[in-house]
């Protein structure tokens, strides 16, 4: 991303340094370079590889992000269903851990995971936690209990009520949990350029650095896109996954 701050660096200052009037005449710069517009068509084509290099960056930590935090979230949700005693501890950690800082997280994690994208995954995937582990809880919680004495008296034993009947059950409620970690885990991620990580974020430090409304404007709308694509993408799923809402709606 260096190349891409210096070049908009370098276009911005020569663009400003210029006479009103003269400003049209800089050779081999497209206007709006010149005229650092918000919208700008070269600026797509010309870093066509750089946006594309940090949206794959982007997602690739959102995706692990929220991965590492649902694998975590469940254990912890079905500890705290198992212990009640513990359940407002476990939920009061998560939510403390969302209250952090992201400097001070990321500072916490530094010396055993140093200046790389697993600084910001883990951190993303702590900071969902406040999400998943209620909704999966709430989920499980809001399983009726007759459906659980059929389960059980038609011989179902823990692990087999747990994958076949509840968690099939508590899925809209775990998916819409999931749907709203992944979006702000969007978000969230541009708080990697903290400790030098990639993706939009570094876009979106660059052009503020350097007063490049193309690349803010750029990486913001990339940011949104993420965001939409992978909430539809979830709500395919879920409704690949559970059918027979489907079929209660149309009902």
């Amino acid at each position: 991303m260096t190349l891409l701050a210096t070049a908009a660096a370098h276009l911005a200052t020569q663009a400003h340094q210029l006479p009103q009037t003269q400003r049209a005449d800089v050779a081999d710069v497209p206007q709006c370079y010149i005229d650092n517009s918000w919208w700008c068509g070269y600026f797509w084509k010309d870093y066509r590889a750089e946006l594309q290099d940090a949206f794959l960056t982007h997602l690739y930590i959102t995706i692990v992000s929220v991965a590492l935090g649902f694998i975590l979230a469940m254990p912890l949700a079905l500890f705290a269903r198992r212990f009640d005693r513990l359940e407002s501890a476990i939920i009061g950690g998560t939510t403390i851990i969302y209250t952090i800082p992201s400097l001070a997280l990321f500072s916490l994690l530094l010396p055993v995971t140093g200046l790389t994208d697993t600084t910001v995954i883990i951190g993303l995937a702590l900071y969902s936690l406040t999400i998943l582990v209620r909704n999966v809880l709430a989920g499980l919680n809001s399983v009726p209990s007759d459906v659980r004495e059929a389960a059980v008296g038609n011989g179902y034993g823990p692990g087999r009520l747990l994958l076949t009947v509840e968690l099939p059950l508590a899925l809209p409620i775990i998916m819409a949990g999931l749907r709203v970690a992944t979006v702000s885990t969007v978000a969230l991620a541009t708080i990697g350029t903290i400790v030098a990580s990639g993706g939009l974020g570094q876009l979106l430090s660059d052009g503020f650095d350097t007063d490049f409304k193309a690349e803010i404007l750029a990486a913001s709308l990339l940011c949104v896109v993420m965001a939409v694509a992978l909430d539809l993408i979830l709500v395919v799923v879920q409704r690949i996954s559970t059918p027979w809402t489907r079929a209660r709606n149309a009902a």
